[in-house]
């Protein structure tokens, strides 16, 4: 279906304006994924983006998923309550920039009030990588609070583009990831 996608860039441009959210949950952390793992990077896009809709990396095979998390400037994050994932983290060192790249909720945790927490939580990751700026990009089809999030956490608006874009229908057999299983098959 064709669909009007506002996009959003936001960015951060000292630490001073970070606004940090401390966690409504008491066992809650946010850990290094240590060993780069494809596998968990697709399954927390899959799981944590079908709600919203994230469709742009459904078609990557497994060597698309395993070039991207072993990439020497991409480092996944996981967020976790005693010991059980909640959400994930991609941060990508760019130059003097560190992106947000992709962050989201497992949807069982959704309103239980994490999302501000772990926000902060990738901002001073990101922060402590020494870059110039954080930034980060978000769309009409992200969680209907992830720009006041972004924007409550001290991230600034600095450009929004207006797209059609092709999305998925909800039946549309590139949900399943035909492309990775297929490599998984393969390999």
């Amino acid at each position: 279906m064709m669909l009007e996608v506002t996009t959003t860039y936001l960015e951060m441009l000292s630490p001073e304006a970070f606004k940090p959210k401390a966690s409504p949950v008491k066992d809650a952390c946010v850990r290094k994924i240590e060993i780069p793992t494809p596998t968990l990077n697709h399954y927390f896009f899959v799981h944590v983006g079908r709600p919203w809709k994230w469709y742009s990396r459904l078609s990557w095979s497994l060597a698309d998923w395993k070039e991207w998390a072993e990439k020497e400037t991409m480092d996944t994050w996981m967020g976790q309550i005693k010991g059980s994932p909640f959400g994930y983290i991609e941060i990508e060192r760019q130059g003097d920039d560190a992106e947000l790249s992709f962050l989201g909720l497992l949807p069982q945790f959704l309103g239980k009030g994490l999302g501000g927490f772990f926000l902060s939580e990738a901002i001073r990751i990101a922060w402590e990588l020494k870059p110039k700026r954080v930034w980060v990009h978000t769309c009409t089809l992200d969680h209907p609070f992830a720009l006041n999030n972004y924007i409550a956490r001290g991230f600034s608006i600095y450009k929004k583009e207006i797209a059609q874009e092709q999305v998925p229908d909800d039946d549309d057999p590139i949900w399943c990831t035909p492309a990775y299983h297929q490599s998984l098959m393969n390999s």
